[in-house]
């Protein structure tokens, strides 16, 4: 199996390539033949949610990103 990318823009969408496959749910997978690459809406604005249509780019959404490490996941009680 190949990789999978996932990379998030400055003021935009979430974008990842490679092989993946996108559920929605109730475990029905979405329909994108011949697409290696799909975008996410991260500003909300999408017609196309949830993958993203541009709409960021006129709704004003801004948030800048940096890698940075999180923090180990909180113990399951």
């Amino acid at each position: 199996m190949a990789g999978t990318k996932i990379t998030v823009a400055h003021n935009g969408p979430i974008r990842v390539e490679g092989d993946f496959e996108v559920l929605d749910p109730e475990g029905k997978a979405f329909s994108f033949p011949g697409r290696t690459v799909v975008a996410f809406c991260r500003c909300g604005h999408s017609a196309n949610k949830p993958f993203c249509d541009g709409s960021h780019k006129t709704s004003g959404f801004a948030d800048h990103v940096s890698a940075r490490e999180l923090p180990p996941p909180k113990p399951k009680l």
